[in-house]
């Protein structure tokens, strides 16, 4: 499909503001104010790539132009067949680079390259619903081993089972976000449970939620509004494993948001690890407030972690998962289990590139 003109016009735009900040760029007056100078460069950085495509694109028109007349007008058999069997090639690589711009005008997600938080916790379900948070927590583990990511597990609380109630880790590596984001929302196992003597298939569920890690500067933390408490850190099963108050637990008292640490070795490593905690939350907690205002209907990003809220299935019966928000099954469950996460990952992660590509040539969208 050809590019509009609504897109037509704000490419000519943005190749105008890119030849105005290099002339800004060049001019020697410039040099006298440094910060002024990074800013508009790295404004120039931005809009280098799209760009270079849009001018490629209009070459590659040029091109496409002359060789359709060609295949036309030549007098030459010959020259007309080699004419005709390039207009197809350039027609072809016309709809990439169409494409391409239509991707490259999308608003980046200013989160995408940030590590992430994730936090799981046993929903529905009881000692099952803990043993499945421990399986999806290996998967996440397993998925980013495979990417070369860092976990870092900063809080977890363990059933005599060895299932998590809820864990709460860091992790870091390029990219992390943007390929995590996808996975908020309530996951649900079915499967007969390890307690099931009579060998009956159990729902059960667990939610996850996948945070930015945010700078201390874009939250503000008022200190008066803190409770800051220290307890001894536990080990499995709950057992006392240190006889000094190395854990935290920070109570943010407006929001009720409350958030502990007991990973690391200090207690100031682990005030400071919960302070990221609870700077991630109240960002988000910030966004959500922000993106409810213009769509009402918006759900949060992690239910409530009934039978009914999910967004994928994950069926040991049947060897299966199920996405439910691509309506896509897939027979490979202890291979996803395993951290083979890039089917899903990929698909959904096209089905927003979709959804946001349908979008970008409405009226709404159009700049002002």
């Amino acid at each position: 499909m050809p590019l509009p003109d609504i897109l037509l016009t704000r490419l000519d735009a943005l190749e105008g503001r890119f030849a105005e900040l290099e002339r800004d760029l060049a001019s020697p007056a410039l040099a006298a104010d440094p910060q002024r100078y990074a800013a508009l460069a790295k404004e120039r950085a931005s809009l280098e790539e799209v760009v270079a495509l849009y001018r490629g694109y209009r070459r590659l028109l040029k091109d496409l132009d002359e060789a359709r007349s060609l295949a036309l007008q030549s007098e030459d058999p010959a020259l007309r067949t080699l004419a005709r069997e390039e207009a197809q090639r350039l027609e072809g690589r016309r709809e990439e680079m169409e494409r391409a711009l239509r991707l490259a005008l999308l608003p980046k997600d200013p989160n995408d390259e940030r590590d992430v938080f994730v936090e799981i916790r046993a929903g529905v379900g009881g000692e099952e619903a803990a043993l499945f948070a421990t399986d999806l927590f290996r998967m996440y583990q397993r998925y980013a081993q495979r990417k070369g990511w860092r976990v870092s597990v900063l809080d977890r609380h363990q059933t005599g089972l060895g299932g998590l109630k809820e864990v709460v880790f860091e992790v870091s590596g390029k990219g992390a976000y943007s390929r995590l984001k996808h996975e908020s929302g309530v996951h649900r196992v079915q499967r007969v449970p390890i307690t099931e003597a009579g060998g009956r298939i159990h729902t059960s569920t667990a939610t996850v939620a996948v945070l930015p890690e945010v700078e201390e500067v874009e939250v503000h933390i008022d200190p008066a509004d803190l409770r800051v408490e220290t307890f001894r850190a536990s080990g499995h099963g709950g057992q006392n494993v240190q006889k000094v108050e190395t854990a935290v637990r920070i109570t943010h008292i407006p929001t009720g948001i409350v958030v502990t640490c007991q990973e690391e070795r200090s207690q100031y490593q682990n005030r400071v690890r919960a302070m990221q905690i609870l700077r991630a939350r109240l960002y988000d907690l910030e966004r959500r407030r922000r993106e409810e205002e213009v769509a009402a209907q918006r759900r949060s990003q992690v239910g409530a972690g009934e039978r009914a809220e999910k967004i994928r299935t994950y069926n040991f019966p049947q060897d299966r998962v199920t996405d439910h928000r691509l309506d896509l099954t897939l027979h490979n469950l202890q291979a996803i289990l395993d951290g083979d996460l890039d089917p899903l990952l990929d698909a959904l992660m096209a089905q927003e590139e979709a959804r946001r590509l349908a979008m970008l040539a409405s009226p709404s969208d159009a700049p002002s």
